[in-house]
């Protein structure tokens, strides 16, 4: 899997005049309409498989659809002019502002779905299961449901049968700016615990503030008690919104902050939805290696995220923070769930890698993408603009200059504007460095699929073979072989910025193991440059590779 995620809200927006804190109207929105047949083949053409529509859910925002029969948010808890896609108000509705008819905003939902199947890609959508908007209200769910909190009682600070955690007896007192641009302050009374697990009356500004958690029967202000019989009603609504979409033909959800919900929910609720859609794919955000085969097994997910181990290595070894034998302690410590790993190096939550904030320079990372898209046989997601190099470097209003994209604002994405160069896609308005970077992700995404040794071959890690030696650095450069039936690939990656000849030794190991002939001289095609060069595969003598600063080479070798 090839995952090319996606703001809905950014991509289509043509506005190069946008304004910090400007409105719709000032600053424009992009909307499903914008994802043409065109749009999406050039996004198939980078090597995507599926993409990743971030933000179609209606959530919390500061503009005003009273007029649709929306309700309005109080600004102060709302995160920025368009507010946070976390922050959801409606688990059963689209956001009205991506779609260009916004009292048909569900049927655009649909064509966009069956648009994106037509061009040979897969749809994954976000679910949100932990928190919502502190004003939450659905117009659009199906009769005979009931509202969340629609039968709670808010004198009980916990109960099994609520769909939030109250504070009895207490109002609300943010740390934070209660009135906003409203003339009456925001009331919350009684208040209700924040969704970052805040179970108190005075969230801070650096709390999730603008949403409330969710109750799934784990009484947290009691030292976490489990009440999981008779079902609690938050798993029943929360099955019912993931069947509802289901039925909307999407092929994966992306679940928020997964394990901050018990996985005895997933346990019950995944296999569930699976009976009716078997080809559904569930993928975790988790943090806590600690967690993972808990959610893998016992919660039945499909894949969950490698932030705290690959992404946070291979950060780190791309801003020369830490040896590139790292590499091969990250992939070791899963032990032997690699291949349900999702690989990223740019997300909406990260730094863009040619930020200030984190390498500063896009280049620096391709030997990072080498290794994060053909490490294993596991998916490997990219970052909308991450293809171009974009900076990410704007103060777009609630989200400051911090090198990420806003999920809050109303903004325009510079190197995708000037892709889409009002949708024609022909690069003309892209610079020939961000053109060569579009080159070099197309060529290393796509032989992901293209080489069943990249997509379904073995894995063989050289680096325990190369340390200390007088040709190899083991902490620039990062060497492995992927192999399947007679094609072998030797995948060396360079981190320094400067050219290495490099002597690679083959253990006698790998020729055991990968069943590999031991050769004098053969031929290698590089895949990337498409460049030939003489090999030789023998574990007595090192294999000689020349690469150059921050690249790698990817010699194919039939046998």
């Amino acid at each position: 899997m090839i995952i090319y995620q996606v703001l809905v809200r950014l991509f289509g927006n043509n506005n190069s005049r946008c304004i910090a804190n400007g409105s719709y109207s000032e600053n424009g929105c992009g909307k499903m309409a914008d994802f043409t047949v065109k749009a999406l083949n050039e996004i198939k053409a980078l090597g995507a498989t599926h993409i990743w529509y971030t933000g179609l859910i209606e959530h919390a925002t500061q503009t005003d659809y009273r007029r649709y029969d929306i309700r309005p948010d109080h600004p102060a808890i709302v995160k920025g002019k368009a507010g946070s896609p976390y922050a959801i108000k409606d688990y059963y509705d689209i956001d009205p502002d991506i779609a260009k008819d916004v009292p048909g905003r569900m049927k655009e939902f649909e064509n966009l779905v069956q648009r994106t199947h037509r061009c040979g890609l897969k749809v994954i959508m976000d679910f949100i299961p932990n928190h919502v908007a502190r004003q939450y209200h659905s117009d659009s769910q199906p009769d005979g449901t009931t509202q969340l909190g629609g039968n709670d009682d808010p004198t009980q600070a916990f109960s099994p049968y609520n769909n939030f955690y109250y504070i009895p007896g207490s109002d609300l007192h943010g740390q934070f700016d209660m009135k906003g641009a409203a003339p009456e302050a925001y009331r919350e009374f009684p208040a209700k615990a924040t969704g970052n697990n805040r179970f108190d009356a005075y969230p801070n500004i650096n709390d999730w503030y603008e949403t409330v958690k969710l109750n799934y029967g784990v009484d947290y202000p009691n030292g976490g008690t489990a009440h999981f019989t008779p079902i609690p009603d938050t798993w029943h609504k929360m099955l019912d919104i993931l069947l509802f979409w289901a039925g909307k033909q999407v092929d994966a959800f992306r679940c928020d902050m997964a394990e901050m919900v018990p996985v005895e929910f997933w346990e019950w609720a995944i296999p569930q939805v699976k009976a009716h859609y078997p080809d559904l794919l569930f993928i975790a955000e988790v943090y806590n290696p600690a967690e993972y085969r808990n959610y893998l097994f016992k919660g039945k997910f499909d894949y969950l995220y490698d932030k705290v181990g690959l992404y946070d290595t291979l950060r780190a070894v791309v801003c020369g923070y830490e040896s590139a034998t790292a590499i091969t302690r990250a992939w070791q410590a899963l032990g032997g769930i690699e291949q349900r790993m999702l690989n990223f190096l740019e997300n909406h939550d990260e730094q863009r890698i040619a930020s200030d904030f984190f390498a500063g320079n896009p280049r620096k990372a391709i030997p990072g993408l080498i290794v994060s898209a053909c490490l294993n046989t596991n998916p490997m997601m990219i970052y909308f603009g991450q293809e171009f190099g974009e900076l990410g470097m704007d103060s777009e209003g609630f989200s400051g200059r911090d090198g990420r994209t806003t999920i809050f604002d109303y903004w325009s994405v510079d190197t995708i504007r000037r892709w889409r160069n009002g949708g024609k896609f022909d690069g003309k308005l892209l610079t020939d460095d961000e053109q060569r970077m579009q080159a070099t992700y197309r060529r290393i995404l796509n032989l992901c699929n293209e080489e069943k040794a990249i997509s379904q071959g073995l894995f063989f890690d050289l680096m325990y073979a190369n340390q200390n030696g007088w040709r190899f650095n083991e902490h620039k450069q990062y060497a492995f072989l992927r192999k399947h039936e007679n094609e072998l690939i030797l995948i060396v990656t360079n981190f320094d910025h400067m050219t290495a000849d490099i002597a690679i030794n083959l253990p006698e190991h790998a020729f055991g193991y990968l069943q590999m002939p031991q050769i004098e001289f053969c031929k290698a095609t590089d895949l990337l440059s498409g460049k030939e060069e003489t090999l030789s595969l023998l574990p007595h003598k090192a294999t000689n590779v020349s690469v150059e600063g921050y690249s790698g080479k990817m010699l194919k070798i039939r046998l």
